[in-house]
């Protein structure tokens, strides 16, 4: 068998993710949005706290499988749990980085004029940039699992 079992996080289908729940989610907030109520500013900070959590838990995690002096071995189920962790956050944070643009698309432009739309671009603003930090936390967790011959270059995939 050559190559790794589980390949690496894709951009592109991150990408797909979170444009197709863009659609989907405006579409549902042009629908529904007089009815919904408004938004608080920090409602997607906590994403920006996972993925800060899972960027500081990658570099202890990699120190570890690098087998640096002073840390102890990774036990491979534990880091096989780390990559779904990273893989599953990954996607999370790209559908809901496209939740918060669909819902930022619909309220930016109406933000001058109503008072509640200009504090929902606010939150989806918070909202987008917490999604990220989660997308990019994940990403480096996931890279950070990598066995040091994966890095090895020439190394078939």
């Amino acid at each position: 068998m050559s190559g790794p079992l589980v390949t690496a996080t894709r951009p592109r289908d991150l990408l797909i993710a979170a444009l197709v729940t863009a659609v989907v989610a405006n579409l549902l907030v042009r629908l529904t949005y007089g009815s919904l109520p408004s938004i608080p500013a920090a409602a997607g900070a906590t994403l920006a706290a996972l993925g800060v959590a899972e960027a500081l838990g990658g570099r202890a995690l990699r120190a570890r499988i690098e087998r640096r002096p002073g840390t102890t071995p990774v036990p491979p189920l534990v880091a096989a749990r780390a990559v779904l962790v990273a893989r599953a956050s990954s996607m999370a944070g790209a559908i809901m980085a496209g939740a918060w643009a669909g819902l930022l698309v619909h309220a930016l432009p109406r933000s001058a004029e109503i008072a509640a739309a200009a504090g929902d671009a606010v939150a989806g603003t918070v909202g987008i940039l917490s999604a990220l930090v989660l997308v990019g936390g994940a990403l480096w967790l996931e890279r950070c699992c990598r066995t040091p011959d994966d890095d090895q270059p020439g190394r078939a995939r």
